[in-house]
């Protein structure tokens, strides 16, 4: 439940995180030393460019232009309905250039690269939607590409695999583990320190070490800035709760933080469930996760007592990780951000159920807050609000979608 004892005045977004890059115990810079350096004049590079007009101008102007910002917020009237319950709005994320929230990241970071002088960047990607929005960026701007992907992510993601490669990126499969996100991300982070001085990482999630935590949350708060103007303008006042799912956390905390010092309104995230909550069944890092260090950061993590980190599993290969970001962990410690859980079996009906009623087909990630959303839902009252960042659209996922309905 949501803690009444911390006051308003403790919550302050745009103070964190810290010059060391720290939510409170979690976050910081654990690297190896051949990546300080790097880190070091990013950070630099990064609030230089951000107290700059020119780049923010130049930033909103793609935004709007090449990504197609804003999007829209949507009365989800069949939804709502259905529930019989508080009105249900969608942040339509979904309709963005490259299809899902990642371009607003991936464009940020494209420019800081090209203002670094930087020819070449690196990406790793899970469900591939942040490899896609990097490589329509780097095409954009004339730069090589390089995207990191588990083989299995390759697999159940073909479609944006071509997509990738057709906008000139090359996609690099990575064999190691459990083929999944974690260890493309490994990969990405080994071209790094190999190839640091002509070569950015654009790290598509709001994790790893300072200032990724802090600089994927500020390209994406646009997000929650145009939530708010939005609901203001349609109901004249602020939402009830916020739903979005949380596998790194990118949407969310973008979604979120411009809500952070409003303590009227619930804000809850939304984790992998899998095929439950048992070992290696799930991706849930608040259902028997611990405070550890994982690629660059301390956060909550899915691993056992010696630090060895556990298997996952998620239908959507976008949230099938061990950790989460160091941001969302401080605001859970705080009672600001709540978290549940969707298993995989809910996520498919779910799936099913806004496509026949909205005509809108989600990704599978977003979908896990849709199934918590539409619960919640039918709990309050028709003269509440919830709003459901619809972070990206389920094209990429239809045909294993079908699979595993053709399966069942």
């Amino acid at each position: 439940m949501l803690r009444t004892d911390v006051p308003p005045a403790t919550i302050d977004p745009l103070a964190l995180p810290d010059c060391g890059g720290h939510f409170g115990p979690y976050g910081g810079v654990f690297v190896p030393e051949t990546l300080m350096t790097a880190l070091e004049d990013l950070t630099a590079a990064y609030l230089e460019a951000r107290a700059d007009p020119a780049f923010q101008s130049d930033l909103a102007r793609h935004l709007a232009e090449f990504a197609g910002r804003p999007t829209g917020l949507y009365f989800a009237r069949g939804l709502t309905e259905h529930c019989g319950g508080a009105k249900i709005y969608l942040k339509r994320e979904d309709t963005l250039h490259t299809g899902a929230h990642k371009i607003n990241n991936a464009l940020g970071q494209a420019l800081l690269a090209v203002r670094m002088g930087k020819k070449r960047v690196i990406a790793e990607t899970g469900a591939g939607q942040h490899g896609v929005a990097t490589a329509a960026v780097c095409a954009k701007f004339g730069l090589k590409c390089v995207v990191y992907m588990g083989a299995v992510d390759m697999e159940r993601q073909s479609l944006n695999v071509f997509r990738m490669r057709l906008m000139g990126a090359e996609v690099r499969g990575v064999e190691a583990g459990q083929k999944t996100l974690k260890e493309a991300i490994n990969e990405a982070m080994r071209d790094w320190v190999t190839n640091v001085r002509e070569t950015h990482y654009i790290l598509g999630s709001a994790l790893g070490s300072h200032p990724y935590p802090m600089m994927v949350r500020d390209f994406h708060r646009c997000i929650g800035l145009e939530t708010r103007a939005q609901i203001l303008e349609r109901e004249g006042r602020l939402p009830d709760e916020m739903v979005a799912c949380a596998g790194g956390g990118s949407n969310a905390i973008g979604f979120f933080h411009a809500f952070l010092p409003d303590r009227s309104v619930r804000l809850v995230g939304v984790e992998a469930g899998g095929r439950g909550i048992r070992l290696g069944d799930h991706a849930a890092r608040f259902e028997g996760g611990r405070l550890g260090i994982l690629q660059g950061c301390k956060t909550f993590i899915l691993q056992n007592a010696d630090g060895q980190i556990e298997l996952t599993h998620s239908v959507s290969a976008g949230l099938d990780y061990a950790a989460i970001g160091p941001e969302h962990a401080y605001y859970r410690d705080l009672g600001r951000i709540e978290f549940a859980y969707a298993c995989d079996d809910e996520v498919l009906e779910t799936f099913q159920l806004c496509s026949r009623l909205e005509g809108i087909i989600p990704a599978l990630e977003s979908t896990h807050g849709l199934v918590y959303a539409l619960k919640r839902a039918r709990e309050m009252r028709p003269d509440q609000i919830l709003v459901v960042n619809l972070s990206g659209r389920g094209d990429k996922d239809v045909q294993q979608v079908e699979a595993m309905l053709r399966r069942a």
